[in-house]
């Protein structure tokens, strides 16, 4: 960093460790120092600066879907969850005590679970908030840069500036609507092919000229300018792909995708819908639902008026619609290695979808093992990362990976673990073996290196 630079935040002294983010990857980082007797200034924009996609004060604010994904163990999603419990994720416990029935997934009250996060953080006396903008790289202490997806331009331009552009990719949010505005004459509650709970889901179904009409209003609509970012040549995550964009696709793609029927019984006609739209609460108290799958970059108006083409919203009230906002993510195969640190700075960590990992608890979980590490690092000890095995320790692995090629963010998914000695044919059964594996591997890791 170019010491003739003014700089107007306070950077921290050797005791302490700098955290830069207070999202889902820095909250956790800086809750794992605190847990280990480390001192802690955890640097956040908010309240004086937001991105266009963040509107709450709060800390760890959810700003897309308020499902955390699939919670049984056998699962890729829930095996990660399961490590990140067993090594004591803030995140987790929050999670858990304010989850919202989502069937098999785990979907948080996303209020209530900032706010949880925020009490635990703002109260724990080894970590100090300081709200302020970060411009630069520090130098002078141990640091995790934990900006994720949405990193305000100054700090960006530095970071792009010491290892070279980044690259970017628009995500999209989904609207949320009042429950009360459903009109529950053309709605029923269901799980596909039952699994979960009878009211987790609440289904919007569509027959097929119903279906036609809205696919015809749905690619025609008026999107909404994105010229805030760079448009030259903006690249989509599929696992957040506008629902307009995705039907452009064909007549049927959505319909064999988040529209797909598959699995459901209209109560009211008795057979399958041709099409569905599905709802799912997004708090605990069931006032708001969240239209799972709809991602739209559609301008607010077209929003309301396309989507209440659909039977169940004809008089639907939006309290939330979707929006589209930039996604950036660092190059992180030539930048870092497994543990999250810079390669040629082991003082230098980052965390969160900033180093593509791409999911809340993805995000979470490299905060999780940056705090560890940092902590080893202010220590004299070495980083280590997770066994390979593990699925925390196959994602590190796989963003560090220099022989990757093409590099894009990538989830919680069973592809990225080592194959099975005796493979199960059976889905669920392969799971299973999968996280009993990875959950006996860490705890004799935990115990050996004494975490």
């Amino acid at each position: 960093m170019d010491t003739e630079k003014t700089t107007n935040y306070q950077l921290s002294t050797t005791e302490y460790v700098n955290v830069i983010g207070a999202g889902l990857a820095g909250c956790e980082a800086a809750y794992q120092l605190s847990k280990r007797g480390i001192k802690v200034r955890l640097y956040e924009s908010k309240p004086l600066k937001k991105s266009p996609a963040h509107h709450s004060d709060l800390l760890c604010e959810i700003v897309c879907s308020n499902s955390f994904k699939a919670n049984r163990v056998n699962s890729a999603a829930g095996l990660l969850k399961q490590e990140m419990r067993t090594l004591g994720s803030l995140l987790l416990q929050c999670a858990d005590k304010c989850a919202v029935p989502a069937g098999g997934a785990l979907a948080v009250d996303r209020e209530q679970f900032s706010a949880m996060v925020t009490e635990a953080i703002r109260n724990d006396p080894s970590i100090e908030i300081v709200a302020e903008e970060v411009e630069d790289i520090p130098t002078d202490a141990i640091t995790i840069i934990a900006t994720g997806p949405l990193t305000h331009d100054k700090l960006s331009s530095a970071i792009a500036e010491r290892f070279g552009e980044s690259l970017r990719f628009f995500d999209a949010a989904a609207p949320i609507v009042s429950a009360d505005s459903i009109d529950m004459e053309h709605a029923f509650f269901e799980s596909r092919y039952g699994k979960g709970g009878g009211e987790d889901y609440l289904n919007c179904p569509m027959n097929k000229a119903e279906y036609e009409a809205f696919y015809e209003a749905l690619v025609t609509a008026e999107r909404a300018p994105v010229h805030e970012f760079d448009v030259m040549n903006p690249k989509v995550y599929e696992g957040c792909m506008p629902i307009e964009v995705m039907a452009q696709r064909g007549a049927d793609t959505i319909r064999f995708g988040p529209m797909k029927p598959v699995g459901l019984r209209d109560p009211h006609t008795g057979h399958r819908p041709w099409a569905v739209l599905q709802l799912r609460k997004e708090n605990a108290a069931a006032t708001m639902y969240n239209l799972v799958g709809f991602q739209t970059n559609l301008k607010f108006g077209e929003q309301k008026r396309v989507f209440s083409m659909i039977p169940a919203l004809h008089d639907a009230e939006f309290l939330r619609y979707g929006v589209m906002h930039r996604n950036t993510f660092i190059n992180s195969p030539q930048i870092l290695d497994s543990d999250y640190s810079v390669k040629e700075n082991k003082n230098l960590f980052f965390a969160g979808q900033l180093t593509g990992v791409e999911g809340y608890m993805e995000s979470a979980s490299s905060g999780l093992l940056c705090g560890i590490n940092a902590a080893r690092a202010l220590s004299g000890q070495a980083a280590v990362t997770l066994p390979a095995t593990t699925m925390m320790g196959a994602l590190s692995r796989y963003i560090s990976d220099p022989y990757v090629a093409d590099f894009q963010p990538m989830g919680a998914n069973f592809g990225i673990l080592p194959e099975l000695l005796n493979r199960p044919r059976d889905k669920a059964e392969r799971g299973q073996a999968y996280a009993d594996r990875a959950l006996s591997d860490l705890e004799d890791f935990i115990k050996t290196m004494q975490l």
